[in-house]
């Protein structure tokens, strides 16, 4: 996927996050681990998001354990260097045609 595939996919899910009342803190974070496209917070909730898009595949399939042990590092990393000690999940959104899907708490 290019990156400006990648791009557009992270402004859908975006904005799908804003109408349904998520906080967006940041996006693209990167750390030496890897990258989070999207941090959100709802409610007291962190929440460490994946965007995934595809049209002649199955975008979640793209989120394998190797991707999900990376989010785990940059979280953990990030956490540390916020100085944040709260709860989290790790969630999905995948874009595939023009559907929009949250998958929540995705985990090895």
């Amino acid at each position: 996927m290019s990156r400006a595939v990648g791009d557009i996919a992270e402004e859908r899910a975006a904005k799908y996050l804003i109408k349904n009342s998520y906080e967006i803190l940041e996006r693209n974070f990167y750390s030496k681990f890897g990258e989070i496209d999207i941090i959100a917070k709802k409610g007291k909730v962190l929440h460490f998001i994946e965007v995934k898009s595809g049209k002649n595949f199955e975008p979640v399939y793209a989120i394998t354990p190797k991707k999900v042990e990376k989010i785990i590092k940059t979280i953990n990393y990030y956490l540390l260097k916020k100085r944040l000690n709260c709860n989290y999940c790790i969630d999905a959104i995948i874009i595939k045609n023009q559907s929009v899907e949250m998958v929540e708490n995705i985990t090895i």
